[in-house]
């Protein structure tokens, strides 16, 4: 008898671990591409990523570069003081999107242009994401706001 329950118990305990990795397999399967990397103008323009990656772009929009196109098209450059990656948008900008603020993109560099899909912009005066914050400080042209 002692031996039909040793052995019903290292069943259950199989199929927990076995469970277990399927879970933690499928989670990371479901996971794959919602994982996007941030990555500064000067990262870009060092080491170019492929076109398939998914990432996500930050820096200020660089001034005098912001042309609106037919319809909803949008380029403008981005930069972080070190270098300037242009880029494609369709459709609607945030309402306080513009040249000289940060901003963060996501999308994919193909052929030497970012075509976002996705574009953020400070919601205030003073808020700037952190990791176009670093980039700026890296870069030596950061400039702490007034107040």
């Amino acid at each position: 008898m002692k031996s039909l329950k040793k052995q019903r118990r290292i069943q259950v305990i199989a199929v927990a671990v076995v469970a277990l990795a399927l879970s933690t397999a499928l989670i990371g399967y479901a996971m794959r591409d919602g994982i996007n990397f941030f990555r500064a103008p000067s990262q870009v323009m060092a080491e170019p990523p492929g076109p398939t990656e998914v990432f996500r772009i930050g820096g200020l929009v660089a001034e005098g570069s912001l042309q609106r196109g037919q319809g909803e098209t949008i380029r403008f450059s981005v930069t972080d003081g070190g270098a300037t990656v242009p880029v494609v948008y369709s459709g609607l900008l945030p309402d306080l999107f513009e040249e000289n603020q940060g901003m963060v993109g996501t999308g994919r560099y193909i052929n030497g242009v970012f075509e976002a899909t996705e574009i953020l912009a400070k919601h205030d005066e003073t808020y700037m994401p952190k990791e176009v914050v670093d980039a700026l400080k890296a870069q030596g042209v950061y400039q702490a706001p007034e107040g």
